[in-house]
């Protein structure tokens, strides 16, 4: 069956995200200097994957697992000006800019024309509908679907709204956990666009073995693989 829909995924697909993330983890690291980072890093990363059932993904519950994660290794010393600093660098990764990824505009703008183009990521939905604004690109969408996770019921349901179900569609993102085994799961192809940076929480095997997996090296490569597709036999 030829694609008709084409999702994609946002953060660290078509713009940074996880960049802005590591660099706030450098400045946790350094208002808790006495901790040893490596436990650190490890204790809020636990308190985000405990967080993800109470705050979703996003900036604001990465922030919450921070002071969480700030009171629990202080033992409850923590200083309020520290936990102040804290919520100012949540405040300004959400005031921070949108820098789009290379070869982003040119392959949605491709694509667009010929193909129902989708926008499907998760997260705090104040925040991607600013970062979508920023980014230029959401004049190009045919629609967009900002969800609390993603699963292959959440693929079904975007790609039967947005085209003809998933049979005709197909997934592209950086995660193989969020954007590719869930959407090969619901009968999409997968198309997997690696990020130099990637959250642990996101980091899966490569089903390699799947015949509607495909992994490309950036967007710059995905015109033509989706006209590569659209040939097979």
């Amino acid at each position: 069956m030829p694609i008709t829909t084409i999702g994609f995924d946002a953060d660290d697909t078509l713009w940074q995200n996880e960049a802005l993330f590591r660099l706030t983890q450098q400045r946790f690291a350094e208002l808790l200097g006495d901790s040893d980072p490596d436990q650190l890093t490890e204790r809020l990363e636990a308190a985000e994957r405990r967080n993800l059932g109470h705050y979703g993904f996003g900036i604001k519950g990465f922030m919450l697992s921070m002071i969480e994660t700030a009171i629990e290794v202080t033992e409850g010393r923590v200083a309020a000006p520290v936990i102040a600093e804290i919520l100012a660098a949540g405040r300004e990764m959400l005031r921070h800019p949108v820098h789009l990824l290379p070869h982003a505009r040119e392959a949605v703008t491709a694509l667009a024309a010929d193909h129902r183009v989708v926008l499907i990521t998760k997260g705090d939905l104040l925040d991607q509908e600013r970062k979508l604004a920023q980014s230029g690109l959401g004049d190009l969408f045919h629609g967009v679907e900002i969800v609390s996770d993603k699963t292959p019921a959440i693929y079904q349901t975007a790609f039967a709204r947005h085209g003809a179900g998933p049979a005709q569609a197909a997934m592209v993102g950086n995660s193989l956990k969020s954007d590719v085994l869930p959407a090969l799961a619901a009968g999409a192809w997968g198309i997997h666009v690696p990020h130099e940076l990637t959250w642990s929480y996101e980091q899966a095997e490569a089903p390699l073995g799947a015949a509607r997996f495909r992994a490309i090296c950036d967007l710059g490569a995905l015109p033509a693989l989706m006209d590569g597709i659209r040939n097979l036999p």
